[in-house]
This record gives C-alpha cells, structure tokens and sequence, in this order.
C-alpha cells in the first residue's frame, strides 16, 4: 500500500514538472515587471539562463561564459576584476525573492537561481501540486537531465564568492558581542518593570513579540553601500554582492536590537537581505534593520501606511494614510557637504504574508538606522512615539516616522514626527 502511495507521488509530481512553454511564458512575466524592467543587466541574465537551461546547456552555465556570451566581455577578462556576473545574479536572486514574495504570484511558476550555481530551477507553486508541500521546501527537477547538479559540480568561482558574501555577517556578530560588552547588557533595560511596578514596561511591551518567542528570530541586515552621491544628493545604485564592507550604523543597530534577548536566552541569526530567503523568514519573528539596502524592509513596507519610496533618484519615507500624504526627504547642509537630518521609520508589526511579526528599523541613510535603533533601546524616547499612539498600541501594528539631525556623521537624539497604528 505505502509502496504505490509512494508512486502516485512521484508520479503527480513527474506530471507536475513544468514544459519549455510554461517556463518561457513565466520567464516573459518576469521580464516585464518592474523589478527587472528598470534594469538591463538583470532580465538579461536571467534570460540567458533560463534558455540555455532548456535548451540543454545548462552545464556551459559558467561565470565567465555568462560574461562573454550574455554581456559582450572578452573570452579573456579578468573576472575578480569585473565581477559583474556575480553581483548581476546575487540581484536576480533578490529581486526573484521579492517578486515570489507577493501573494499575487502565488499560483505562479517558480523560477529559482540557486545559492552556489547558476543554473535555474524551476518548479510549479505547492498549490498547483495538491500535495500540500511548501514552495519553499519542494524540490522540483528540471526539464533537461543535465540541470540538477550537486555542490561539487558547481563553478569554484562560485563557491568562493558565495563564501565571501558571507564573510561580513560572521563579523558582524563579532563586533555585536563586543559592543554588547562595551555598552553593558544592563543599560539596555527592556524585560523588566519599574521597581515595584505590576505591569511590564513600555519597552518590554514593545519587545514582546520577540523576547516571548519559542522561535529562532532573524536579524535581517541590508547589504552594504556606497557613500553618498553629494553631486546629485542621491545614493547610486550599488549592485547587490558587493558586501565585503561593513556598515557601522547597522552594527550599532544590530548589537541595540539583540540586548533584550540576552537575558531570556532568546536564539537569533544574522543574515544579509540578499542571503534571507523567505522560507527562514517564515520560521519565527525578524528584525529588519536598514531600509533602501535591504530588499525585505521594502517588500514588506510597500503596502504599509508608512514606508520607503525611490522616486526621480529621491529616496523618501512617506505617510501613504495620512491625509496630506506626508513625505520627508534628506535634508543637506548648505553647499551639500554632508547630511544634516535624516529620517527613519520604526515598526512593530504582524505580517500577514509571513505570518510572523516584525520589528523595523530603517533609516533613509545609515544615521537615520542608528536613531531608529535609539528609540527601541531608549524608555524616553519609546514612550515619546506611544504618547502619539492609542492606549492598546501594544495589540495593533504600529508604525513611526523619526527625524535626527547629524552631526559629524552620528545622529542627534531622535524625535517622532508621525505616528500610524492599525
């Protein structure tokens, strides 16, 4: 009986593996959405991929191949020293995350991009299966015999730089624990209530949804960038892998947001945005820290009362519920020479997609991160956003515009400006 129960299912999911026509149909959705529309490296690459894989090439699916083939280099360049083919793919594999992310795909065909390879997977969504298996966890094989290959058959080139990808969360958690010690996990009072109160403070209320999970919870970084752009008072776009810096304010963030959970013993990872797929995501709680570096902060807040927008090379925060419909840019110093004030959001929220809450902390630029991370370590200026929130804010989502000054590159104590809950 278990043995043809076992056939049945392997046969469904034989039946299941999608035709070249399918994959090419979803390839053409891909292409014409927005995040791989506002590009020409992206959609390029994945199409490459995606043909050579049907058409049985998927073993030629090599980093300088891709170069040469996709994007005009000489047979001979030097790929450590344009290492476009490797940032160009850890964007694709972001921006796929992202678009996979929307319950609107939902029903859609999976198009994959490996971690390691640059061979694409494709897969049809668990609903489309009826075997109730998860997306995230089903593994599909794909239409040609050669397209599944282990971790010993991938490019070496590959393997490093996925390795070296990952090098700056692993010191990033060094540095957290230094300055865990450096501030004293006592100053950051958060789990218990004023002496002889009965009820737990306003911070420990904020906390909550983290501290009093049984679930690993997911520090979510973003991906390091360049400095401004002071020309044109914009931050150019820095293509997604090229993380070997570390960004000082999401450490500062970083080591404020993990203190409450070192006296409950709470268990936590740390990953970069474009490493955090949405499987872990759905595990238990996260805190996202950085806005416009990390792809999941703008996923989630795109819908929200507040969030981030990139209009005309302008990087915002805007109050989309607000009657007036608010926005607040950075505002410079005159000539320019460096940021003046910077703005953030923090938000305490439950989504929907994941079904997991979230905590954000995200600022326009770096400075504004370390001010959001001021307001969740900090009882004064906690309690001065609830005093904008309704008495239950602790059963709604909440969510708060902060402004800092900067000066010498270090924000000012931060003040609200908004306040949304819902």
């Amino acid at each position: 009986m278990a043995t043809a129960s076992q056939s049945d299912k392997e046969t469904n999911l034989a039946e299941s593996k999608p035709s070249a026509a399918v994959v090419r149909a979803q390839l053409r959705r891909l292409a014409a959405h927005p995040l791989f529309t506002n590009s020409k490296r992206y959609p390029v690459l994945l199409t490459y991929a995606v043909e050579q894989t049907l058409l049985g090439n998927a073993s030629e699916l090599k980093e300088r191949t891709i170069g040469v083939e996709a994007f005009g280099r000489e047979p001979d360049y030097d790929v450590n020293l344009d290492p476009i083919v490797r940032t160009t793919a850890a964007e694709v594999r972001k921006r796929l995350s992202q678009y996979y992310y929307n319950p609107d795909h939902a029903e859609e065909l999976v198009i994959e991009l490996p971690l390691g390879s640059y061979i694409p997977s494709f897969r049809a969504a668990a609903r489309q299966t009826g075997l109730g298996v998860e997306p995230s966890l089903e593994r599909a094989e794909n239409l040609p015999s050669d397209v599944a290959v282990s971790a010993s058959q991938t490019d070496p080139e590959i393997a490093l730089a996925r390795k070296l990808t990952r090098r700056w969360t692993l010191i990033a958690v060094a540095l957290v624990v230094a300055a865990l010690i450096g501030y004293g996990v006592g100053r950051v009072r958060v789990a218990s209530s004023p002496t002889g109160a009965s009820e737990p403070s306003n911070m420990a209320l904020f906390w909550e949804p983290i501290t009093a999970t049984s679930s690993r919870i997911t520090y979510c970084l973003g991906v390091p960038t360049e400095a401004v752009d002071l020309q044109s008072r914009t931050i150019p776009e820095i293509p997604a892998g090229e993380n070997g810096n570390l960004n000082v304010y999401d450490v500062i963030t970083l080591a404020r947001s993990i203190a409450p959970l070192v006296p409950k013993n709470g268990q936590f990872r740390v990953l970069a945005g474009s490493d955090t797929g949405f499987a872990q995501l759905r595990e238990g709680p996260s805190v996202m820290i950085g806005a416009f570096d990390n792809p999941w902060t703008m996923r989630i807040t795109q819908d929200l009362p507040i969030g981030f927008e990139y209009d005309n090379r302008v990087r915002k925060v805007v109050d989309r519920k607000g009657p007036s419909k608010r926005m607040w840019t950075l505002q410079w110093q005159v000539p320019g020479k460096s940021v003046a004030r910077d703005y953030a959001v923090v938000a305490r929220l439950h989504d929907n997609v994941t079904g997991q809450p979230v905590i954000i902390l995200g600022g326009i630029l770096g400075e504004g991160t370390e001010a959001a991370s001021e307001v969740v370590s900090n009882p004064a200026y906690l309690d001065a956003v609830l005093q904008k929130a309704p008495k239950n804010w602790d059963r709604l989502n909440l969510e708060a515009v902060i402004e800092a000054n900067v000066i010498e590159g270090h924000p000012a104590p931060p003040t609200v400006v908004a306040v949304e809950t819902w």
